[in-house]
């Protein structure tokens, strides 16, 4: 048997995964009907980046918007799954890759909200040693588990039977 799941990814092949108006609008779609079918989401982090500052405020008003439409999902009870890959930062992080119920990182990953030069540069003090990696996340709260690419699927799977519960065995199995 299978499970249904409303399922996204961004695109690292297109402006690096970075958030517009259009990823805005997608991420916000899919959990609307995700809300509306009963379904379960998950979105990966394909490389996510910054919000598009040539876009203006329709750029960033994404963060907000996409963050009401996951919280909607939350309403609705149903479980959000995200899965940050190396590097999920900025727009995307600090809106719906950090949200999910369950935050999946690949292992060695660097998740944050800028990169590590700026923070350093802007509080004139050193960093710990790798502050913004999945590891240094997971140790501190912020990710859930780090999950090679290859064990994905099958964790996602176990996570949504946690969540959902068992999916019917088909008769004569």
């Amino acid at each position: 048997m299978s499970r249904r799941v409303a399922f996204g990814a961004s695109d690292s092949f297109f402006l690096m995964g970075s958030m517009g108006s259009v990823l805005g609008e997608k991420v916000t779609r899919i959990a609307e009907d995700a809300a509306r079918e009963g379904l379960p989401l998950v979105l990966v982090s394909g490389t996510g980046g910054g919000a598009r500052m040539y876009e203006g405020l329709f750029s960033l008003m994404q963060m907000a918007k996409t963050s009401a439409a996951l919280g909607r999902l939350h309403d609705a009870g149903l479980p959000y799954l995200s899965v940050v890959t190396d590097c999920t930062m900025a727009g995307v992080w600090a809106s719906w890759a950090a949200l999910g119920d369950l935050i999946i990182a690949e292992p060695k990953a660097l998740i944050g909200f800028t990169g590590p030069r700026v923070i350093r540069e802007t509080i004139k003090k050193e960093l710990p040693a790798g502050f913004q990696s999945s590891e240094f996340l997971l140790e501190h709260g912020q990710v859930d588990m780090i999950v090679e690419r290859k064990d994905l699927k099958a964790t996602l799977a176990r996570a949504l039977d946690y969540l959902l519960g068992p999916l019917p065995q088909a008769e004569g199995a």
